[in-house]
């Protein structure tokens, strides 16, 4: 069974840093490509970063480019998203994705993914 589990949310005052995580099990992680996602109150779930199953290639949001940084490491199954230069905007629930893949491609659409993970909060105070 896979399973999928986000960590490392929390509140945060404008400007501050969080690192989440999500650990995976029940599947081959090296195999898979992965992404994180977020979805606000009354809002759509949005893409926020994504990475290669290499590793090799990452891509991101436009409102997140240049603050946050996905990351993943195969040994420990874990796929990690440093955010830095929090904004009350990125308050929301995150969500990590994984997706089968055979080639070294990122992917950015929620219904191109496999899996997902049950959410970790994220709150920006201004």
């Amino acid at each position: 069974q896979v399973k999928l589990v986000e960590s490392g949310g929390g509140l945060v005052q404008a400007g501050g840093s969080l690192r989440l995580s999500c650990a995976a099990s029940g599947l081959t992680f090296s195999t898979y490509a992965w992404g994180w996602f977020r979805q606000a109150p009354g809002k759509e779930r949005e893409f926020v970063a994504a990475i290669s199953r290499s590793g090799s290639n990452t891509y991101y949001g436009d409102s997140v480019k240049g603050r946050f940084t996905i990351s993943k490491d195969n040994a420990k199954k874990t796929v990690y998203m440093q955010m830095n230069m929090l904004k009350p905007e990125d308050t929301a629930v995150y969500y990590c994705a994984a997706k089968y893949s055979v080639l070294s491609e990122y992917y950015h659409y929620p219904d191109q993914y496999n899996y997902w993970g049950q959410g970790t909060q994220v709150t920006v105070s201004s």
